[in-house]
């Protein structure tokens, strides 16, 4: 065969070859255009369109008369598109930042952290982005109207920089009120807490969501967060934004109805700064300078339900600093020890030695347990255990005594003797941890060394110094002590070292007279103490605290009712109890706050009280006055403040009378149809406008 026959038919073969694969690509491209057209557009269609979150409004706080405590508030806010940002050079991008920033007042280094992904390194948790990548990224809240409408109008200045209204936490403050603690905060949701969202099928929290962290926002954050809404963008091939389709809205979060009483927080708060402020311009004999005052806390309790009316806590903070993201700057601030730790609410989480203002219950234990009404013990100026004289405030001396009478003047050895009696007759075995201890098992009653239940995340548990915990301390803590008494040294550290080391598991005499007095180891929460001072005025029953009332929709159906909840009751005797209740009758009439109480309209208003002075090992004295009637209890803590009714005395004064309507030495006699005196049984009413109305006259108790 020739050459040239042979080419021509190599070419046949490949002209056939290639005709065959046209016809293959023809056939292929008519199934997939027209007879399987419809479901490769479809699908298509689906890898265009991307679903963009709608979050809901959330839900209203408000006080028992319907006061806004936390609303919500339209805001101008500038977002950038990291998916156009990426897409420009490296000086393009550094430029538009920098437009940005200017425009906005923004620093660049501030959005930068806030376009980081909360995976990213260096991302700062509280700034960074958690959200879908194809919605913008909020990087300017409460921007300036005019400077919204130039970005929005110059997009050829600001491409991928989207400028649009947003609702964002607001705290209207009726009365001035702060209640930050209470409160609590919003940040955005971490990748741990959405991926458990997901796991668990929770359609109300994505990936852009912001959750409570703190106060009632946690605590009633499934009711507050509302349902979030979606809609489709579709974008092109390079993710650029071609229009968008219809959705489902969002529904807005159910309001929380407290049982919070905004006109006496605001008086309570008021209160609590001023007699900070003042204790810090008195001067302390004992320490030879003014007093820190480093902190503070007011309770103010229904005395028969647990409700809280009001709380207050310093050093406290603006809860509008979390509004639109926090920077790293202030969340240091808040965490600050030399600031006072303000993010620490003292109301729940500070725990206090309490003093004199835990003799009520010491009262009842004795009463409870061999000790008579009629007894009489000496309140001597000093009372010797072993080789250590422990003494009376100031040495005082009273003689021989009832109970009554060391409550109302706060004999420290009339209670010394007690707890020493009761540690020599069951205690004095240092091996017997399990020793019967009558003042001991009474705070425990009373609900001390555990939680209150307050419906608020993160409470303390206060602590019961016995005999288990010393025991527990010292095998946590003799590693270490007993390291720094082989060091040697006679400062006191070292010499207590060397005691610890050798018996510091051993529960002694002078633990048990401190215990009796509120002094030691042993501390307290505000709050705790409140509801035991509550127990003393509704005969011992323990309510779980409730600040929490009701949760409504946003009709005004009543979805859930939050009724106050007893956890127990003290099983003493009711003899003893209602001594006690009549003894601390005469404290603000002959006793430690009657200077305070001079022309106080005490028949009409029959207030029992107990003041303290707590000192601890290197501190100043903590000021407590704790107070009741059958109605509420009022209890006020200034740490490292002074002496109980000298530091806190007016204050506590000051709050019953706005509670009542005291005018001079009477209740004002219109005082019951006052907003504010008296906590209404019913609910405020949503009307369809948006507009609450407080409840009815005829519903107030």
């Amino acid at each position: 065969m020739s050459a040239a026959r042979t080419s021509r038919l190599r070419l046949v073969v490949i002209q056939a070859l290639v005709f065959s694969l046209f016809a293959t690509l023809a056939v292929r491209l008519y199934y997939v255009q027209v007879v399987d057209g419809d479901a490769y557009t479809a699908r298509a269609a689906s890898q265009s369109v991307r679903e963009v979150i709608e979050q809901p409004q959330r839900g209203l706080i408000v006080d028992d008369m319907g006061r806004p405590l936390v609303t919500n508030r339209t805001s101008w806010v500038v977002s950038i598109d990291r998916t156009v940002l990426d897409r420009l050079g490296e000086q393009d991008r550094a430029d538009l930042l920098a437009r940005v920033a200017k425009a906005t007042g923004t620093p660049v280094g501030e959005m930068e952290g806030k376009l980081l992904d909360c995976g990213d390194d260096g991302a700062v948790t509280g700034v960074c982005w958690n959200g879908s990548p194809y919605q913008p990224v909020p990087v300017a809240v409460d921007v300036a109207q005019p400077v919204a409408l130039r970005i929005l109008e110059q997009p050829e200045d600001y491409p991928g920089v989207v400028a649009e209204e947003q609702t964002l936490r607001s705290y209207p403050r009726p009365f001035g009120v702060n209640l930050a603690h209470v409160l609590g905060y919003l940040s955005p949701i971490t990748e741990e807490e959405y991926d458990q969202a997901q796991s668990e099928g929770d359609e109300s929290l994505n990936a852009a969501s912001v959750v409570g962290r703190a106060g009632l926002e946690k605590q009633y954050d499934e009711w507050l967060r509302g349902m979030p809404g979606h809609s489709g963008v579709a974008v092109d091939s390079m993710g650029r934004k071609l229009g968008e389709e219809e959705g489902l809205e969002a529904q807005p979060g159910d309001t929380l109805v407290t049982s919070i009483d905004a006109k006496v927080q605001g008086v309570v708060e008021q209160e609590l700064a001023a007699t900070i402020e003042k204790a810090r311009a008195t001067f302390d004999d004992v320490t030879g300078r003014n007093y820190e005052a480093d902190a503070g806390a007011v309770v103010v309790m229904e005395a028969k339900t647990g409700r809280v009316v009001a709380m207050a806590s310093q050093p406290t903070y603006d809860p509008e600093v979390w509004v639109g993201g926090i920077s790293e700057k202030e969340l240091n601030h808040l965490y600050s020890k030399k600031a006072g730790t303000p993010l620490l609410g003292r109301a729940t989480q500070g725990q206090f030695a309490p003093g004199s203002t835990w003799k009520p219950f010491m009262t009842a234990g004795a009463l409870s347990n061999g000790y008579g009404e009629d007894d009489r013990l000496n309140c001597s100026s000093a009372f010797r255990v072993g080789n250590r004289d422990f003494r009376n405030y100031e040495s005082s001396a009273y003689g021989m005594i009832t109970f009554a009478e060391a409550l109302q003047v706060s004999c420290n050895t009339f209670f010394y003797r007690v707890g020493y009696d009761y540690w020599s007759r069951f205690g004095s075995d240092v091996d017997d941890v399990d020793a019967k201890d009558p003042l001991v098992e009474t705070a425990k009653k009373f609900g001390f060394g555990s939680s209150t239940g307050v419906d608020l995340p993160e409470e303390a548990s206060g602590r019961i110094a016995d005999r288990a915990w010393k025991r527990d301390y010292y095998e946590a803590q003799k590693d270490y002590y007993c390291g720094l008494a082989e060091e040697g040294g006679d400062d006191f550290l070292h010499r207590f070292a060397r005691e610890f080391c050798i018996e510091g598991f051993a529960y002694r005499a002078g633990d048990a007279v401190n215990f009796a007095i509120g002094q030691g180891d042993t501390v307290v929460t505000p709050l705790q103490l409140a509801r035991a001072y509550a127990a003393l005025s509704n005969g011992g029953t323990l309510y779980e605290p409730r600040i929490g009332k009701a949760v409504v929709s946003g009709d005004g159906t009543v979805l859930q009712r939050i009724e106050p909840e007893a956890s127990g009751r003290v099983k003493l005797s009711d003899r003893a109890m209602e001594y006690v209740d009549q003894a601390l009758l005469g404290t603000p009439k002959v006793g430690t706050l009657a200077w305070k109480f001079t022309d106080f309209p005490l028949e009409q208003v029959q207030i029992r009280g107990k003041t303290g002075s707590a000192e601890v090992y290197g501190k100043q004295s903590t000021s407590w006055v704790a107070s009741y009637d059958e109605n509420y209890v009022v209890v006020m803590m200034v740490s490292q403040g002074g002496t109980g009714s000298g530091t806190s005395g007016d204050a506590v004064r000051r709050i019953w009378e706005t509670l009542y309507g005291v005018e001079g030495d009477a209740v004002r006699p219109d005082q019951a149809a006052i907003p504010g005196t008296k906590p209404p049984r019913g609910l405020p009413t949503f009307m369809e406008d948006g507009t609450i109305l407080p409840p009815a006259r005829e519903e107030r108790s």
